[in-house]
């Protein structure tokens, strides 16, 4: 219990200081753009026009909204970690480390398994666990994006948690709590495997056991993969959080940031025909887009 209290405050800790960050990186998501580009230089020296970076774009809400307004939809996010950390923590000790997975009647513990065997049930354990999660608190997920779109056209619709759940469930039934889950569950699903499989390739056949140095760029090995894999992910994470808010009765999820799409399968080709399957990747040297003009009134390129 107490393990898990720290785990929840931990997450807590950290939710509230990345919260501006992922503000900033929704409303960039969804297209907004309420700062014009303005002339600077890349790493190169050379003069491009640049968007407004994070710091700048956070300056521009705390000059609408107040500092206050760098926090808006932080209690569902808070929620939604407070809870996705208790049921990953109790799925995982359905499982203990231990156990064969999946669980077969009759299986008996004779021989230890091998390196890659270990591998993936200990990636399938992880898997179930962070599914669990991510199904479990995606209501709250969706109320926080949805909080923070808000932004865009000024609305309040949106102004509480319980609220929310309420005006959710009344216009679009259970289903408006899990808008973008699939592609949210794949993505998540598919960096797990590609961060633990591509650690594993690396510490067993890139580097050597017994050196000192190779010992500890072990330990790092699946940060590093970790990161290469959630920028191989990003378009999941990008198009289950344009269903979040799509046709949802805010400005940020109607034309013209948004049209309306009929799936998210609809979502992800009209977003690689337009050449935005990383748009909010990045917050730092945003180019501007090749071949868009940007219009003022709309706060937005196209």
């Amino acid at each position: 219990m107490a393990d898990a209290a720290s785990q929840v405050l931990l997450g807590s800790g950290l939710t509230v200081l990345s919260q501006p960050l992922m503000y900033v990186k929704v409303l960039v998501q969804v297209g907004y753009e309420p700062l014009p580009p303005t002339l600077g230089r890349n790493i190169f020296g050379r003069q491009v026009y640049q968007l407004p970076g994070l710091f700048s774009y956070a300056k521009h809400i705390v000059k609408v909204d107040g500092r206050v307004g760098l926090f808006k939809g932080l209690a569902p996010r808070l929620c939604s970690s407070a809870i996705g950390t208790v049921v990953h923590s109790k799925v995982l000790q359905l499982f203990p480390p231990d156990s064969s997975f999946p669980l077969q009647p009759g299986a008996s513990k004779k021989e230890p398994v091998s390196s890659l065997e270990q591998v993936l049930k200990e990636t399938s354990r992880e898997m179930v666990a962070r599914s669990a999660a991510t199904l479990i608190t995606h209501p709250f997920h969706v109320i926080t994006l949805r909080c923070m779109v808000q932004f865009i056209g000024r609305e309040t619709k949106y102004s509480g948690t319980l609220s929310a759940f309420a005006t959710i469930y009344r216009e679009e039934g259970i289903l408006g709590f899990f808008a973008g889950l699939i592609p949210r569950l794949l993505g998540d699903i598919l960096s797990l495997w590609l961060c633990n499989m591509l650690a594993y390739l690396i510490n067993t056949y890139a580097l050597e056991n017994g050196v000192s140095t190779m010992t500890e760029m072990k330990s790092y090995s699946q940060a590093v993969t970790g990161f290469f894999a959630s920028m191989l992910t990003y378009p999941f994470v990008l198009v289950s959080n344009l269903m979040a808010v799509n046709n949802c009765g805010l400005a940020g999820g109607l034309l013209p940031y948004a049209p309306t799409y009929s799936s998210w399968l609809d979502c992800w080709s009209q977003l690689h025909r337009e050449g935005n399957m990383s748009r909010g990747n990045s917050l730092f040297f945003r180019k501007v887009p090749a071949g868009k003009r940007y219009v003022w009134e709309e706060r937005r390129f196209r």
